[in-house]
Order: structure tokens, then sequence, then C-alpha cells
């Protein structure tokens, strides 16, 4: 059984944009997972307290047989094995941070997965392609729309979205 799935990228190291694009096509050959939406990208202030550049974020709709943990397992070898990344400042500059924001209308609370994804209805960095993508998705657990939730953001960052559609 696939489940429609929305997953965050972004990226503040290297070739931004080529970073992104290369995530989607990784992401793209998982077994038994396509790539059924892809955002716009924005350029995003960072969030947090590390001086850091900007990030290009975007968000992928997808369909998989991918049990949650099994693409968590898959999305994190992305990120490790294609982009190196290595975890050694929390929340701090990164090639590709590959994060699932929900997975089908699944609530999971567990040491290593969290869905919804915790902090999406605060980060305007997400809610934007996101909304983009589906704003009328809602979510489980708060029961606002992801439009409702971006109308109600106040001053989190600047999100300006690149005028290129990503095709």
């Amino acid at each position: 059984m696939e489940e429609k799935v929305f997953i965050a990228l972004g990226s503040n190291e290297g070739d931004r944009e080529l970073n992104l694009l290369r995530a989607v096509a990784e992401i793209g050959r998982l077994a038994g997972t396509r790539i059924t939406a892809l955002s716009h990208f924005y350029d995003t202030e960072p969030v947090g307290p590390v001086p850091q550049g900007n990030f290009l974020n975007a968000v992928a709709r997808l369909e998989t047989s991918l049990d949650p943990h099994g693409l968590l397992a898959a999305l994190q070898r992305i990120e490790t094995e294609v982009f190196r990344r290595k975890r050694t400042v929390h929340w701090g500059p990164r090639i590709m941070d590959l994060d699932i924001l929900f997975y089908g209308d699944l609530h999971i609370s567990g040491d290593d997965l969290v869905v919804p994804h915790p902090r999406l209805h605060e980060r305007r960095f997400v809610l934007e392609p996101l909304a983009e993508l589906a704003p009328d998705l809602l979510h489980p657990l708060l029961g606002k729309k992801m439009r409702e939730l971006l109308d109600g953001l106040g001053g989190t960052g600047k999100v300006v979205r690149i005028q290129e559609a990503v095709s």
C-alpha cells in the first residue's frame, strides 16, 4: 500500500540548487517510491543560534511503499552517503537536510522519528513550500490546514520564492 508523504529538503552549503535537484533525483530512485510534486525553491534565512548562510528549501510530495522507518533510513543514507553530511553542530550548516513532514495520516512519536514533524507549524521555510503544494492538507494534531498555519505565522524569518519554476 502506497502512502502519500511530504518531505522537506534544505541546503545551505555548496551549490544549494544543485544539491536540492540531486536530492530529488536520489529520492526518486528509492525502491517503491515516486515523486508526485515538487514545490518551487525558497531562499530562506537560517533558524536557530548558529551563524550561517541562507538555505534553499523545498518540499516534495511522494508516494511510497516504504514504511516510515524504512523511509527515514533511506533519507538518512542519502544525507550521509550521497552528500557526506556530518552531524557535528546541532542546527548548523549542512549540504543536505531531509525531513519527513507527514506520512499519510500517521502520528508517530518515537525516539528516532516524530511525525508530523514537531516544529513544521512554527517554520515559514517549511510552510511556504508545503502550502504551495497542499494548502488544504489538514494537520492531524492541530486541526488546521497548511494555508491557515502559514497565514497565522508571525515574523519568523525571511522566505523568498525563487521565480524559476522547477520542472
